[in-house]
């Protein structure tokens, strides 16, 4: 293995803050990808269910 333990996996030479970092922005921008649509189908349905709904204006 290229690294003798976890801390030196965590500062990778001084590059350790870029290299985390990156994978933490492209990791919150994939689950940002999935949940947003996710959340908006959702809202999406429930307001088209509320609208199919029989009103009760009689």
């Amino acid at each position: 293995m290229y690294f003798n333990n976890l801390a030196e996996l965590w500062e990778m030479a001084g590059h350790g803050p870029y290299v985390w970092s990156a994978y933490a922005i492209s990791f919150a921008v994939l689950a940002a990808m999935v949940v947003i649509p996710a959340v908006r189908y959702r809202q999406q349905l429930a307001q088209i269910r509320q609208q199919q709904l029989p009103s009760d204006k009689s």
